[in-house]
């Protein structure tokens, strides 16, 4: 992540939220929610959640200097818990991704926060902007793209679900989930590099 193109911003984004393989967990979700609401609540969630990421990448410098906190522990702690996550995507826990969730139609969590906005998604979008803050718009326009399609991911997840199987969906999940284990251990070396370059 030193430098970055809208391509690979997009790419990155689409890995970190990951709306295919969280297609098990949007079915399950959805199944709650009367049809004629879905469109509807879908809309909401996704746009929660662009807004929590855009706040995040207006604020993020005032953020981490009023808790003191610098890039290199944003990059270490990102990709620590980016790490985790994937491991629960290539090790499947029967709790799903982010854990157990609460019945009843969702209401910003856990679609919005944390499966859309979550923890590396946030730390993702920081460090973006913190290291090519020139480039805001490029970040956001790259942003919009990726809910984009996580929503339309979320409206056909139940017919996308029945194309592809249990099995091919799971097989991609751990797919994602090895190529996320990549990019956080990339993450935490960098980290560690920046980190060992400040001392004396």
């Amino acid at each position: 992540m030193e430098t970055s193109s809208f391509a690979s911003a997009f790419i990155l984004l689409l890995l970190v939220t990951d709306p295919l393989g969280g297609i098990p967990l949007f079915v399950s979700l959805l199944k709650q929610v009367p049809k004629a609401r879905r469109t509807r609540m879908i809309v909401r969630e996704v746009s929660v959640a662009f807004c929590v990421l855009v706040i995040f990448m207006l604020f993020g410098q005032q953020f981490l200097q009023l808790m003191h906190l610098s890039e290199t522990s944003l990059g270490i702690a990102g990709g620590v818990i980016l790490f985790l996550i994937a491991l629960r995507m290539v090790f499947p826990h029967p709790e799903g991704v982010f854990g157990d969730t609460s019945e009843g139609e969702p209401f910003i969590v856990p679609l919005a926060i944390p499966l859309l906005a979550g923890p590396s998604a946030l730390a993702t979008v920081l460090l973006l902007v913190s290291r090519e803050p020139a480039r805001l718009w490029e970040w956001i326009g790259a942003l919009a793209l990726t809910m984009l399609v996580c929503g339309f991911t979320l409206a056909f997840s139940e017919k996308i679900s029945l194309l592809l199987g249990e099995r091919v969906t799971t097989a991609f999940e751990r797919l994602m989930g090895l190529i996320l284990t990549a990019i956080a251990v990339e993450m935490l070396l960098s980290g560690i590099r920046h980190y060992l370059a400040t001392l004396p």
